[in-house]
């Protein structure tokens, strides 16, 4: 049998959500997928709760009679993704419109984006669709932020995803991030101890460049 022949190696499917980590910092998503260490605190137990209300309250949708879908799951095996989306707008022109639900402000990072997108593209396979846009519902505002769905936030996707693989397959725990304002937030602050370990790699580096260490 030829190489061409040869059947390709099943892909552990990634959730959606991993993404997510991912993008807001390598080091969290390492410690809670390789290491498998997680902690909840103020910031991930409002998230839960938000997500959880999205089913027991009447989503406003943006165009009237459309057909709400919530918690649907989807997937992609070109993407090798799996997870659900908090809610799905099915319009009367045959547009298919996500919709994610956040309980902070928009933050000045990509991860939220990221993940949008994401459920974006598995429905596009699932439904042999095309999305351009899409929205965030931040709760803490009440609004919707659109997204569109364009060429740079796909390559994004798929770039970040094969990163999270090659750090999977590694078992890779990454430094932590040196933008301070990502951890104060972070549930995983405690077990990642980012200024010790930064500490801690300073003074590793320094005793290698000491010729008298």
């Amino acid at each position: 049998m030829s190489n061409m022949d040869a059947p390709k190696a099943e892909v552990e499917p990634l959730n959606i959500s991993a993404l997510n980590q991912y993008a807001y910092c390598p080091r969290r998503f390492a410690l809670i997928y390789v290491e498998a260490q997680f902690q909840d605190n103020l910031h991930t137990q409002r998230g839960n709760a938000e997500h959880a209300r999205v089913d027991q309250v009447a989503h406003t949708t943006s165009r009237s009679g459309a057909r709400v879908e919530y918690a649907l799951p989807v997937w992609s095996e070109r993407l090798g993704l799996i997870g659900k989306c908090d809610v799905v707008e099915f319009w009367q022109d045959g547009t298919v419109y996500p919709v994610e639900y956040k309980h902070g402000p928009r933050r000045a990072w990509i991860n939220d984006d990221l993940q949008l997108a994401a459920q974006a593209m598995c429905l596009e396979e699932m439904l042999s669709v095309h999305i351009n846009t899409s929205a965030i519902f931040h709760a803490s505002s009440k609004r919707r932020r659109q997204v569109a769905i364009d060429a740079p936030l796909r390559q994004m996707v798929e770039s970040t995803l094969a990163e999270m693989r090659r750090c999977m397959q590694a078992s890779l725990i990454p430094p932590p991030t040196t933008e301070s304002q990502r951890c104060k937030e972070c549930s995983l602050r405690d077990i990642c101890q980012p200024q010790a370990t930064h500490a801690g790699l300073l003074a590793a580096r320094a005793a290698l460049f000491d010729p008298d260490a």
